[in-house]
């Protein structure tokens, strides 16, 4: 989905065109903690700041960049324990494509929501990275995700 957006965006770039947005949007969103409330899980509303960098480049050969999304503040409540949690962490992408023959590579990491107390902590960490070669075959392809209970 990130790709279809970067893909639509750099097809409306002029050429050495290099675009950056940095800004902080309030969200609100409902995650589901699978270990919270004694591991039978909750669901917990966050709100707050959420900082997003996005940064990238067209030229006639190429298009790169990268996106960060960053909480900062961004705090909630369990809807059946009523415990606080904050998200932390930084969720990062980066790409680079070429616009002669098709190469292509992305990677992405991580994010936490960390609850007060042992045991619901939820972190979640993916590392996933792909790489396109000229004739429009995969030749690196890995996705790691890890999702915890501490």
């Amino acid at each position: 989905m990130m790709m279809c957006l970067v893909a639509m965006t750099i097809m409306v770039v002029q050429a050495n065109a290099a675009v950056e947005v940095n800004n902080r949007t309030d969200i609100s969103i409902s995650v589901f903690i699978p270990c919270a409330a004694g591991g039978a899980g909750e669901v917990v509303d966050l709100s707050g700041p959420l900082h997003a960098l996005i940064s990238f480049t067209v030229n006639a050969n190429n298009a790169s960049g990268y996106f960060h999304f960053q909480p900062q503040g961004i705090t909630g409540t369990g809807e059946t324990t009523g415990l606080k949690y904050q998200a932390t962490g930084i969720t990062q992408q980066s790409f680079s494509s070429s616009l002669q023959n098709g190469q292509a590579n992305f990677t992405f990491v991580n994010f936490r929501i960390i609850g007060q107390g042992p045991g619901n902590n939820y972190p979640v960490h993916e590392t996933m990275h792909f790489t396109i070669n000229a004739d429009g075959t995969l030749t690196v392809s890995f996705d790691n995700l890890t999702v915890d209970c501490k």
